[in-house]
């Protein structure tokens, strides 16, 4: 699949949608949601200082959930229930596909005038481990990643497989602390690993489940001026 055949919505700031935008901030949703599920939180965003922002919102493919007896919903991969041990099992190939269409969704930007390093790509849940599999892997630095109520996939493959070019991107991890459906443990795993292989990663935990609040939607602001500054 790419980018052509997405259904992507698409916003830009400042009410011009004649002008340049400045800054791109790819937004990927979760499980079973679509590309319309953040556009009211991005419209909550007040980034004019920054210029006109494009924030684009795609909707994953539509595909059997294991988890969910086989349904068909948007998903970026497939999730299975643990093994008897208890043990996650992952959709590597699932994942890895959607890799590339997430970094197609990047180089879309940057070919309609947006560079990477002016581009923040960010994720609610499922779109929080696509974010973090794509992001850090990306081959052109990025201006930020943001990982909302999420985890790290693949843990195991980052160190190895990992982009130079992101070392320094900044990250912005935010998670609800009690969230019963990806457990706050698991967002903690994802900072104390991408911490000790060096990443600069601004934290937040905030009293909700698995959802977004208006402190976190404040918070994400403030970081979203400071990564997007520079011309």
């Amino acid at each position: 699949m790419n980018t052509q055949t997405l259904e992507i919505i698409e916003l830009v700031t400042g009410g011009d949608t004649a002008a340049q935008p400045v800054a791109s901030i790819v937004v990927l949703h979760g499980l079973g949601a679509d590309g319309s599920d953040f556009v009211p939180i991005a419209q909550e965003l007040d980034l004019s200082a920054v210029g006109p922002v494009r924030f684009v919102f795609p909707s994953a493919p539509v595909r059997p959930v294991t988890i969910n007896g086989g349904y068909e919903m948007r998903a970026w991969y497939d999730i299975e229930p643990p093994d008897a041990q208890g043990k996650r099992r992952e959709d590597g190939p699932g994942l890895r596909a959607s890799q590339g269409i997430v970094q197609q969704l990047l180089n879309r930007e940057a070919a309609r005038g947006v560079p990477p390093e002016r581009t923040v790509l960010m994720g609610f849940s499922q779109g929080c481990a696509m974010t973090l599999l794509a992001g850090l892997r990306a081959p052109q630095r990025l201006a930020g990643l943001v990982a909302l109520s999420g985890y790290l996939p693949l843990a195991e493959h980052t160190a190895a497989e990992r982009s130079a070019a992101n070392q320094q991107a900044p990250l912005f991890m935010a998670h609800g602390q009690h969230d019963p459906v990806v457990v706050l443990q698991r967002g903690e795993a994802a900072r104390d690993a991408l911490q000790a292989l060096g990443y600069r990663v601004d934290w937040f935990t905030y009293a909700m489940e698995h959802s977004v609040c208006p402190q976190e939607i404040a918070d994400l602001n403030g970081w979203l001026l400071q990564v997007l500054a520079g011309r």
